[in-house]
């Protein structure tokens, strides 16, 4: 869809779209993936920088480069560099000098400073140091706590490995390499020698401050967690830093923020505008019916939505080169009208989203009949000439698209990436891979060429009552979540 203000095939600001799909590299599949943020638009990226280290190489700067490139490709950036001034290795090479451990930070971190001024490494968005965040580490702390993650010991704090059973799915290590004293400290008291401090009592000599375990420090590893998830929230797009560091740092700093902030089990099995919708499908002051199958229908509608505005978006955008000045005919147009005229009624009417969803739906009907139409007509002509129908599909998309946004319906990300992510919580709540329904598609294609309908018939019947639906076309069998039926009143 063209941006307000631009014919369609109007070129893009320079900067709001890269040439190449951008891909980066995921430290947990192993391989480059495509890029695609959490918000449209905007990039939230941490990384950490120890004062002990005083060389730009080993500082990690890495991170400034992919910054300063998606500047360039339009995005928003959040960078957040953390500073975890207070761990051990500081406070060993401080007494060694015989000087105050927060002193040897500060100092190290003005020579880092000056190391990035000299690479020109554009300064981050946020900067923050541990001794300014003490109180969000305790938080943090608490949170894991009270998930049943960690457990105390005369004033320590650590993390139980053996209660998070996705640790070491970062690295891809086995629990076997991790013996003891290879790089978490032995200690007879903890349950498994891998699991790692969050809090550390105070010793002479060590900075400290007050806790609900009485006076300690922060461990390493959650210092860079709090400090992130103060500045960028529970989730993030990118963190970036050193190889060496993936192993035990990022694996402890993702395992104690997982398990700080668990996902619930219904948001880990239905699209968050999914369930947004099941809730505006009851009016506010009605109960609230809680089913599977409402929650199914709603996931099933949503992706229908979604789909006929993103089948919307690619036919339109095959007439990028025309101005489409045509104007909107007549019917269209009054349907329009009438149809925004009855969402203001209904939703100045005590805030009565089920009758307003209601109108919605019947424009969304005719928005995908004028898809089809419009495809019909495409393949009769065979060329690429801008028609009146086609500027009332640009029309009638920008009044779902619309109303859709004022529900807050729309997700934060594209079209293309909230069809994928509902059919990934469609199969999650089907309890199968992707490789696995396509094996029965494939078996369900053979029965039908063999005229085996019954075999066909029963694969479509099993899928259906997993929650997913088969639709034939000419060019192979595709599937979508599907739409139960719904009680009366539901």
């Amino acid at each position: 869809m063209a941006e307000e203000g631009r014919s369609v095939g109007e070129e893009e600001p320079r900067g709001k779209r890269p040439a190449a799909e951008l891909r980066l590299f995921d430290t947990r599949t192993k391989a480059a993936v495509p890029f695609r943020p959490r918000v449209e638009g905007k990039v939230a990226i941490t990384s950490a920088a120890s004062p002990r280290t005083t060389t730009a190489t080993s500082a990690t700067p890495a991170p400034t480069s992919p910054s300063t490139y998606l500047k360039y490709l339009g995005y928003e950036v959040n960078y957040v560099r953390n500073f975890t001034g207070i761990d051990d290795k500081i406070i060993k090479r401080a007494n060694e000098a015989g000087e105050d451990a927060l002193s040897l930070s500060s100092r190290f971190i003005d020579e880092f400073h000056r190391d990035m001024y000299e690479l020109q490494c554009l300064p981050p968005t946020h900067e923050p140091r541990v001794t300014k965040h003490i109180e969000q580490i305790i938080d943090l702390i608490t949170k894991i706590m009270d998930n049943g993650k960690a457990y105390t010991i005369e004033g320590d704090v650590y993390f139980s490995v053996d209660n998070f059973p996705d640790y070491l799915s970062l690295s891809g290590r086995k629990v076997d390499q991790n013996r003891p004293g290879t790089r978490v400290a032995v200690d007879a008291r903890k349950r498994n020698p891998a699991d790692f401090a969050l809090w550390k009592s105070a010793k002479e000599g060590e900075p400290s401050w007050e806790s609900p375990w009485g006076r300690g420090r922060p461990g390493w590893h959650i210092e860079c967690s709090a400090m992130s998830a103060h500045y960028l929230g529970n989730i993030f797009d990118i963190h970036g830093g050193g190889k060496d560091l993936i192993f035990p740092h990022h694996e402890n700093e993702l395992a104690q923020s997982q398990a700080a902030y668990p996902e619930s089990e219904i948001i880990s099995l239905y699209h968050p505008m999914a369930l947004r919708l099941f809730l505006m499908r009851t009016h506010y002051r009605s109960d609230v019916n809680h089913s599977d199958t409402a929650l199914q229908f709603a996931s099933g509608r949503l992706y229908y939505i979604y789909q006929t505005l993103h089948d919307g978006e690619e036919t339109v955008s095959l007439y990028g080169e025309h101005k489409l000045e045509n104007s909107i005919p007549a019917d269209d147009q009054k349907l329009i009208e009438e149809n925004h005229s009855n969402f203001l009624e209904k939703m100045s009417d005590d805030l009565h989203t089920t009758a307003a969803l209601d109108h919605l739906m019947k424009l969304q009907q005719k928005l995908e009949h004028q898809k089809k139409k419009q495809s019909q007509k495409q393949q009769q002509q065979q060329q690429k000439k801008p028609e009146d129908y086609i500027q009332a599909l640009v029309a009638l998309q920008n009044e779902v698209t619309d109303k859709l946004s004022i529900l807050g319906l729309m997700p934060m990300s594209s079209l293309a990436e909230a069809l994928k992510q509902l059919k990934d919580k469609a199969l999650k709540r089907a309890g199968m891979t992707a490789e696995q329904l396509q094996q029965m598609i494939e078996q369900r294609t053979l029965a039908r060429k063999n005229k085996d309908f019954a075999e066909s018939d029963r694969i479509r019947t099993e899928l259906s009552a997993l929650g997913i639906a088969l639709m034939d076309e000419p060019t192979g069998t595709l599937w979508r979540p599907s739409e139960p039926e719904l009680a009366e009143g539901s």
